[in-house]
């Protein structure tokens, strides 16, 4: 287990629910990157690949959690543009 490893994970993590409120709050994905998200996701999935077949630690939990908070935004993403969608629609009929 690497304290550099366990500062990074926990850096990362605590810029994700900022994301996350942002994209709730506002219904927008203005600023948002849904490429940039899924190739963080990537990471994230070969960081516990790593863990699982070379070095299971409980930093392992860790690529868990980021894994996670990343799912929800990227979630929020596809409902936000669902949303703009029934928005666009509805301008259109009336």
């Amino acid at each position: 287990m690497s304290i550099f490893e366990i500062i990074m994970l926990l850096c990362f993590a605590s810029a994700w629910p900022f994301s996350i409120r942002k994209s709730y709050v506002s219904r927008q994905n203005a600023g948002k990157s849904l490429l940039f998200m899924y190739i963080i996701e990537f990471g994230y999935l070969a960081g516990m690949l790593h863990k699982l077949f070379y070095n299971l630690d409980a930093v392992f939990c860790l690529y868990v959690f980021n894994f996670t908070l990343i799912l929800i935004d990227i979630m929020l993403y596809y409902r936000n543009a669902m949303l703009a969608e029934k928005a666009r629609k509805k301008l259109q009929t009336q």
